[in-house]
């Protein structure tokens, strides 16, 4: 008789075909079978070793089990929607090879805590996966460092020309971005990496179970404590899902930027054709899609935290069926940051900067305007008084279309007395690169500092 392994003896009607298409999660969860087969084995080898099952029958299952995996692979499993997910595809398959000896695995086992557990450990691969596509972004951005190290680029505030930093400053600042977003897998990862298997249900199982050794065999650093928490808790989904939501904000604006940076408007970067299309009339262009639609993808991820959020908003405890609506915008979250990941270090390591372009209009934007105000408050000059000197010292040049370095001694004095040609000593951008002091800032040593520090960090 083959009885479906969610459907007890307590009903008197089959299920109607239409809950069936609508209750059905093995379009999407499909993709936990190694998972939940790696679950299925260690809880396996725990009933063996706690004497609820066989030596016999734990061999029997093994080798079930590893034949399903394969069979699944090769794709010849057929889904069924009337089995509702992979986890009763797995165990109908089992029961089908072994009979009453594949009915025994689920002993002292739920879904609830099956599911949980499986969603952990998947999570825990896909973080894992995450973290070294990050780092090969980060490395991607290093590998500039040292190539662009002579170049000067103008840092902006509000959109608008700053002051100016080396072009190795602006990678190593997206190299601090990722790396934030490094520590958040890390974190995440520790806290998820804590196993539910064995809590069944909502209040644990009168079976003599060891869901330590199912923990270790699973390679979880803990034990989670609390069986109610177990089945309902998707803290670690919700925290996933932010920490990529993250991740794409910062791709997403390292993807305007050099969108930005890309037209012939700013001029400043040549993108690596591979990842660029062109127009289906104009026969000119070379458009940005890749980077564009990084941008645009970040939007779904957002989304998808946004649909986490109210997925578990007032739940009671412990499992709810809407739990099982947390993979769609799980799965979906990793797919497209991993995506934009795997396309970003090629572009980052292929673009190429546009020295003449950025060199011919440094001096527009009087990036050097606060060392020149930095230079009078070494003078004595308080802060305040030398601010409101340079901005009207830019005011003159503006009005005679002259950097500061261009003011003649005339137009320096109408400013003030005080004001005379040796300020020119400190103007210019190269000169205001080289005055930077402080820790962190875009002085030569200070970056080739932290390119060490992160050539070290990287290897």
């Amino acid at each position: 008789m083959t009885v479906t392994p969610s459907r007890s003896g307590v009903f008197s009607a089959a299920t109607d075909k239409r809950l069936e298409a609508f209750s059905e999660s093995i379009s999407f969860d499909h993709r936990l079978y190694k998972h939940d087969i790696r679950g299925s084995l260690a809880h396996a080898r725990m009933l063996c070793q706690q004497k609820l099952i066989s030596p016999i029958e734990l061999q029997q299952i093994e080798e079930a089990l590893a034949a399903i995996q394969e069979q699944i692979e090769r794709g010849e499993m057929v889904f069924r929607p009337e089995l509702e997910d992979i986890h009763m595809h797995i165990e109908q398959a089992l029961i089908e090879r072994l009979g009453d000896v594949g009915r025994k695995l689920h002993t002292a086992r739920s879904r609830n805590d099956q599911v949980a557990t499986d969603l952990r450990l998947w999570t825990r691969d896909a973080l894992d996966r995450v973290d070294q596509w990050l780092l090969a972004v980060q490395r991607a951005f290093l590998a500039r460092c040292d190539r662009d190290l002579p170049i000067i680029l103008p840092a902006y505030t509000h959109l608008q020309r700053a002051q100016p930093v080396l072009a190795a400053h602006y990678w190593l600042a997206y190299i601090e971005k990722f790396q934030r977003d490094r520590q958040r897998v890390a974190d995440c990862r520790r806290r998820l990496n804590s196993c539910g298997l064995g809590a069944a249900a909502c209040a644990g199982t009168s079976l003599p179970i060891d869901r330590h050794a199912t923990a270790q065999e699973l390679g979880f650093e803990s034990v989670a404590s609390n069986s109610i928490d177990i089945s309902s808790d998707r803290d670690f989904v919700l925290e996933s899902v932010f920490v990529l939501a993250m991740i794409a904000e910062h791709l997403s604006g390292w993807a305007e930027e050099w969108i930005l940076w890309s037209t012939v408007e700013f001029g400043f970067i040549k993108l690596p054709q591979q990842f660029c299309t062109g127009s289906s009339i104009m026969p000119q262009k070379i458009n940005p899609d890749t980077l564009e639609l990084t941008r645009g993808k970040s939007a779904r991820v957002i989304g998808n935290l946004q649909t986490l959020l109210v997925l578990i908003k007032g739940l009671p405890l412990a499992y709810n069926r809407d739990l099982q609506e947390d993979k769609p915008p799980l799965f979906d979250s990793f797919d497209t940051v991993e995506a934009c990941l795997s396309l970003a270090a090629p572009i980052v390591e292929g673009a190429e900067l546009c020295r003449e372009n950025i060199s011919g209009r440094l001096e527009k934007g009087y990036l050097d305007a606060t060392t020149l105000m930095e230079h009078l408050i070494k003078n004595g000059i308080p802060q305040r008084s030398a601010h409101h000197l340079v901005g009207k010292l830019v005011a003159v040049a503006t009005e005679a279309g002259l950097p500061l370095a261009g003011l003649s001694d005339t137009q320096l004095m109408s400013v003030d007395l005080s004001l005379d040609g040796t300020i020119r000593e400190v103007l210019g951008v190269e000169k205001a690169i080289q005055s930077y002091q402080s820790f962190g800032s875009s002085n030569p040593e200070q970056v080739k500092s932290q390119i060490q520090f992160w050539t070290d960090q990287l290897q």
